[in-house]
């Protein structure tokens, strides 16, 4: 791999504390990681912190110019970065190269947002003063990405932090670290300049970014992973009254009424439950399907599952890869065991593959029990678990009976009726007969304990940027 070591001031920094990325689809070991440590987050906010003094200055045309730049190049590599997310996180080909496509996006339409960061200025009724509102950098920003998404979770980050006019400091997954370190030469060459980003890979993530989370240059903070580190990220952010956006854990319900067109509830489900391989916060996690349709709905899902090809995502023909690790693929079993001890059946899969690579293959639950524990908790796997339901009151209730509120998908041909339920449903983001609701100019998050703030649309960018009100009289 060509590009493994910390990215530092537009400068590649060798570290004697290295670790290992591993391929998911062999467990071989496919490059060796320098590790960040201290005085590396330290040199990193001091090149942020000279870079952003012109960066910030710059007009809103020339940093948007620079993002369409990025988004030019990144989209005549796609085959390269798709090809890179295959091999350090597994997914298949179709996926990967979507990915590369959704995370190039960000940087066009940043770009375009750059110039819109519109204020006001209006006439105070009482005193008479005028009302001047703009909105100005905010800072220094540490960016804490997954290893679901290694490309787009940065750009999505990255590209609204830019368009701000705010520096920046990524700390990478450590399952995934090539891709966002491969970005790095293709955002010089778009003319980023040197020391507005930074890329830490390291194996000490907790003390790494809560050091650079209390550093005074920082305000902003950007986290996409588990509600349980979000929780521990806020806590810190709370110490330096950073502002925060998280977008956290998820417990998506998907509801299929008994007057849906079949056809593009099957194709939703597919999307919203093997999209990236079931590993994601917006992935269907509970299946809840209206009685009258439950055994055509569970035959043709099964259908279309025990048809996805398992393999290594780097042969074109293979629909579905590894998991990432062993340990998100033990979780996936442990989920399908309990479910099954707990009164379900399995329509396909259920049984972990022998050999190597983390795979796990596309499987159908029905009759899952209230009490399993996979309705409770994130699958992030191939596990599409079946329940039924026959009023829709109790419907409602079942898919708002989590603590997590990030997206909900509805499946009906009533609008009046869809439209009512989609209002109910507590959720950040509700896809209305479709599988798939990540869009660049959508503003993405969830509501409860999935996150606060939003990706993506134009409230994007202003989770980098701070109000400023300025009172006057000409």
């Amino acid at each position: 791999m060509d590009y493994t070591d910390l990215y530092i001031n537009g400068e590649w920094r060798k570290t004697e504390d290295r670790f290992d990325v591993i391929n998911p689809a062999t467990e071989e070991v496919l490059a060796s990681v320098a590790s960040a440590d201290i005085p590396d987050a330290d040199a990193a906010l001091d090149a942020a912190e000279a870079a952003m003094a012109d960066w910030a200055a710059r007009t809103p045309r020339e940093r948007s110019e620079v993002l369409r730049k990025a988004w030019e190049l990144m989209t005549a590599r796609l085959d390269h970065f798709a090809n890179l997310i295959t091999l350090e996180n597994g997914k298949a080909g179709v996926d990967a190269k979507g990915e590369a496509t959704y995370a190039a996006e960000f940087f066009r339409w940043f770009a375009e947002e750059a110039v819109r960061a519109d204020g006001l200025i209006t006439h105070a009724p009482a005193s008479g003063a005028r009302i001047v509102v703009q909105h100005k950098p905010a800072g220094l920003a540490v960016l804490v990405t997954p290893w679901n998404y290694p490309a787009a979770m940065g750009t999505r980050k990255i590209a609204p932090a830019l368009a701000a006019g705010c520096g920046v400091i990524i700390k990478p997954a450590s399952e995934t670290p090539l891709t966002m370190l491969a970005l790095m030469p293709l955002l010089e060459e778009a003319g980023v300049p040197k020391g507005l980003v930074n890329v830490l890979p390291s194996r000490r993530t907790g003390a790494l970014v809560d050091h650079i989370m209390h550093d005074p240059r920082v305000r902003v903070v950007s986290f996409t992973g588990s509600t349980g580190v979000g929780r521990t990220l806020l806590k810190s952010a709370a110490d330096q009254i950073l502002k925060p956006a998280m977008e956290l854990g998820g417990n998506a319900p998907l509801l299929v009424f008994e007057d849906a067109d079949l056809d593009t509830a099957i194709e939703g489900t597919m999307l919203a439950k093997m999209r990236n391989l079931g590993e994601a916060c917006t992935a269907a996690n509970r299946i809840y399907v209206h009685e009258d349709i439950a055994e055509e709905f569970t035959r043709r899902l099964t259908e279309r599952m025990s048809a996805l090809k398992v393999g290594d995502g780097t042969d074109p023909s293979v629909d579905v890869g590894p998991l990432v690790n062993a340990s998100t693929r033990d979780k996936v079993a442990e989920f399908v065991s309990d479910a099954v001890a707990k009164g379900a059946k399995v329509e396909c899969g259920g049984t972990t593959p022998n050999g190597k690579g983390f795979f796990y293959p596309p499987t159908v639950l029905s009759n899952v029990s209230q009490d399993a524990a996979c309705v409770h908790d994130e699958i992030f796997g191939p596990v599409a678990a079946i329940q039924t339901f026959s009023d829709q009151e109790d419907a409602i209730k079942r898919a708002n009976d989590t603590e997590y509120g990030l997206v909900a998908y509805v499946f009906s041909e009533d609008f009046k009726r869809a439209m009512q339920v989609c209002e109910r449903l507590d959720y950040g983001m509700v896809g209305l007969n479709r599988g798939l609701v990540s869009d660049p100019a959508a503003p993405f998050g969830g509501t409860k304990q999935s996150g606060l703030g939003r990706e993506g649309g134009h409230e994007g960018m202003l989770e980098f940027m701070e109000t400023q009100y300025i009172s006057a009289s000409w």
